[in-house]
């Protein structure tokens, strides 16, 4: 039975894009070749970050995790989760009737079949043809003056129709000129542009279920229901 190579799972709510403040239930996957020097999970595969071991799990073992929460929605993530053949898992969580959303930098094929798909470019490896066309929506990190335009200029005729969710780069979520920036580009309708923003940080849930998860144990939470991980 295929396994993959899981970083973390946790039961939270979606901190961004047009499904803010739904309940989700995350599997976040190691390894990314992108390697942007602001990654809020540099665990995944950052040399400084390197586990003793690699905690790899069964698709079963995922899906009933999933139904032990029941959320709203699943969110597969990395790390970049798209290096990873996704049939297997999105297909058993489908068939355990949850919708699944897939957050992408948008550089590679995406195998697997999903309800909502979320590709946010990076400068360090170009998102390709077969994933923007799929996106359903794009989160463009403004971490740059020029991140803006840019991005227009590379992939405007992709941007057509579909949400544009512009995030200030969380060092400068507080920068007068990169949050006007924002304002300005949001009002100024050239795309249908929207201001973003990861409210679960302000929450701090995301830390809060991780922790959960890892200091009081999930097998605590299962109780006989345990599934397998290994």
């Amino acid at each position: 039975m295929k396994k993959l190579p899981i970083y973390e799972t946790f039961y939270t709510w979606q901190g961004e894009g047009c499904h803010m403040g739904k309940p989700a239930f995350f599997i976040r996957l190691f390894g990314c070749p992108v390697h942007c020097p602001w990654c809020d999970s540099a665990g995944t595969w950052h040399p400084d970050f390197v586990p003793d071991s690699i905690d790899k799990r069964s698709i079963d073992s995922l899906v009933e995790q999933a139904k032990f929460h029941n959320p709203e929605l699943v969110v597969i993530t990395g790390g970049e989760p798209c290096i990873h053949d996704l049939t297997g898992l999105t297909n058993a969580l489908h068939e355990a009737g949850f919708p699944i959303h897939l957050e992408t930098a948008g550089c590679f094929e995406i195998r697997g079949s999903f309800d909502w798909i979320t590709v946010s470019p990076k400068v360090w490896k170009k998102p390709i043809h077969s994933c923007l066309v799929l996106a359903n929506e794009f989160k463009v990190i403004v971490d740059t003056p020029d991140a803006v335009s840019d991005w227009e200029q590379e992939l405007g005729t992709y941007f057509s129709g579909k949400p544009i969710w512009l995030h200030p780069e969380w060092s400068r979520r507080e920068d007068g000129q990169t949050l006007e920036m924002i304002n300005q580009a949001v009002k100024n309708r050239k795309f249908a542009y929207r201001a973003g923003y990861q409210l679960h940080k302000l929450y701090g849930v995301d830390e809060a279920a991780t922790a959960k998860e890892r200091q009081v144990g999930i097998k605590k939470r299962f109780g006989s229901k345990l599934p397998s991980y290994s």
